[in-house]
C-alpha cells in the first residue's frame, strides 16, 4: 500500500510497498499528484503491469555512455572511432539529463545545437544512431525496461547528398604525378577495381589470385565477402608491385597512411575538392561509360549495399549519352 510523507514546505512524497515487487517512490509537488500516481502505479502492480523505473531514474546519459564505452565499444570494428563519439557526447548539456527524464524534444534540441555548429547531416545522424543503441541497450540489458527510446521519435536530419565529383580532363595526371610512387599504385587500382580505402589498405596477398584474375575480400564496410574481378590494367599494377618479406598487406599502406597521402597530393597539385572516395566514384562511373557490364553486374563488383545506392553513379557525361543516342555502343571510343 502507499504512504505519503512531507519533504519540506511544499513537496510530497509518495510510497509504495507491496509483496513481490521493489519499493518504490517518487517525489511530487503536491500530495492530490501524489496520490494520483501511487494509485495508478497499484493499479498496474495488481493487473502485473508495473515496469520499475527505479535503474532509468537512477543514472544520467553520461553514466550510461561510461558504460557503453566500456562493455560495447571493444566489440566493434571501429571502436575507438564510437567510443570518441560517445565522449564527445558526454561533453553536451544533455549528457547530465537522468535518462528517465530524457524526451524526444530534448533529442530534438541536441540535432539544432549540433547543426547550428556547422555539423553535418550524416555526423548528426552517426550520434542519433549511438544514442538509440543505448538507450536500446539500456532497456534490454540494464533493467531499465521502463524507458522509451525517444531517439525513435525524434526526427532525423536528412542526409546528406551524396558526392558526385568526377576527375576531369588531366585532373588524373596531375594526381599521379603529385604521388609517390606506392601512392601511385594504391589511386591506379582504386581507379580500376572501384575498391574503398579500407578495403585497399586490409588487402592481403594470400588473397590475391592474379592467375585468374580477382582478389578476395574479407572484410567490407557492409560486413560481407566480396570477389572482385581484376581487369588486365589491374592485374599489371599487382604484378609490378614488390614483395616485402613479412609483409602480407598488398599495398603496404594503412588506412591512414593512404589519407594522409591524399592529403599531400592534394596539398602539391591544388586540387583541394578531391577526397579519395571520389575515385571510387569515378571508377563505378566509368564502368557503366566505358563497358558493357549491366547494373547487376557492376554491383557484384562494387559491393554496394542495394542497387537503389548504386542508381546514382549510372549517370554519363553528356557526350557520351549523346554519341549513344546517335547509336554508338557503350564502351566503343568516342568520335571526333
Amino acid at each position: 500500500m502507499a504512504t505519503y510523507r512531507k519533504r519540506g514546505p511544499y513537496q510530497w512524497e509518495a510510497r509504495i510497498r507491496k509483496k513481490g515487487y521493489p519499493t518504490t517512490c517518487k517525489t511530487f509537488d503536491s500530495k492530490a499528484d501524489a496520490e494520483a500516481w501511487a494509485k495508478d502505479i497499484e493499479t498496474n502492480m495488481n493487473k502485473s503491469l508495473f515496469v520499475s523505473a527505479k535503474e532509468a531514474e537512477q543514472y544520467t546519459l553520461s553514466e550510461c555512455l561510461d558504460r557503453y564505452i566500456e562493455k560495447y565499444t571493444p566489440r566493434l570494428k571501429h571502436g575507438k572511432r564510437e567510443a570518441d563519439r560517445a565522449r564527445f557526447i558526454q561533453r553536451r548539456k544533455i549528457a547530465h539529463r537522468i535518462m528517465a527524464t530524457i524526451r524526444a524534444k530534448d533529442i530534438a534540441d541536441f540535432r539544432r545545437e549540433r547543426e547550428a555548429e556547422g555539423a553535418s547531416g550524416n555526423t548528426v545522424r552517426l550520434d542519433f544512431a549511438l544514442l538509440s543503441k543505448l538507450f536500446n541497450y539500456a532497456r534490454s540489458d540494464w533493467g531499465m525496461e521502463s524507458l522509451q527510446n525517444p531517439v525513435e521519435l525524434a526526427a532525423k536530419p536528412k542526409p546528406a547528398k551524396g558526392r558526385d565529383r568526377r576527375l576531369e580532363d588531366g585532373e588524373e595526371e596531375k594526381l599521379l604525378e603529385a604521388a609517390s610512387p606506392a601512392f601511385q599504385a594504391v589511386i591506379l587500382f582504386a581507379l580500376e577495381t572501384a575498391m574503398r580505402r579500407e578495403e585497399i589498405a586490409s588487402l592481403q596477398w594470400k588473397n590475391v589470385n592474379v592467375k585468374s584474375r580477382y582478389v578476395y575480400l574479407l572484410e567490407t564496410k557492409n560486413s560481407e565477402a566480396r570477389t572482385v574481378p581484376l581487369s588486365a590494367a589491374a592485374v599489371d599494377i599487382l604484378k609490378s608491385l614488390p614483395r616485402m618479406d613479412g609483409e602480407e598487406r598488398v599495398f603496404g599502406m594503412t588506412a591512414d597512411q593512404i589519407t594522409d597521402a591524399m592529403k599531400k597530393v592534394r596539398a602539391k597539385t591544388g586540387l583541394e575538392d578531391i577526397r579519395f572516395h571520389d575515385l571510387r566514384h569515378e571508377a563505378t562511373s566509368r564502368f557503366f561509360e566505358n563497358t558493357d557490364l549491366d547494373v547487376m553486374e557492376v554491383n557484384a563488383i562494387t559491393g554496394h549495399k542495394t542497387l537503389q545506392m548504386l542508381s546514382r553513379y549510372t549517370h554519363l557525361r553528356t557526350a557520351r549519352l549523346a554519341y549513344r543516342l546517335a547509336g554508338g555502343k557503350r564502351g566503343s571510343p568516342l568520335l571526333g
